[in-house]
């Protein structure tokens, strides 16, 4: 049974920090692409980061340059570097597989406001 578990988020000021975690089970971590997700208020959830079982990773425009994927295969973790966060960035932020295994994790909230 494949369980993501999403961590690290909070409440920072524009122009912070944040870095999330996401523990992932189910075999054969490594031969999976993976991916980072944000759903604002009111909005769908959308596809901010991905990163492929070699390291290559795509990002949305509207993250690119301040957002960095990562992933540890030896953990079967993957991250989620934020710099530069802005009000926008204020979403609950998901991982999963791709393609999408089992069901979503229960996120972590990310506040970016002064």
């Amino acid at each position: 049974q494949v369980q993501l578990v999403e961590s690290g988020g909070g409440l920072v000021q524009p122009g912070g920090s944040l870095r999330l975690s996401c523990a992932a089970s189910g075999s054969m971590f490594n031969i999976y692409a993976m991916a980072w997700y944000r759903q604002a208020p009111g909005k769908q959830r959308e596809l901010v980061a991905r990163i492929g079982s070699s390291g290559i990773t795509n990002y949305d425009d509207s993250v690119k340059d301040r957002f960095t994927i990562s992933r540890d295969n030896a953990k079967n973790t993957v991250y989620l570097q934020m710099n530069s966060l802005k009000p926008e960035d204020t979403a609950v932020y998901y991982c999963n597989y791709i393609p999408f295994r089992g069901s979503w994790g229960q996120g972590t909230q990310v506040t970016v406001s002064s």
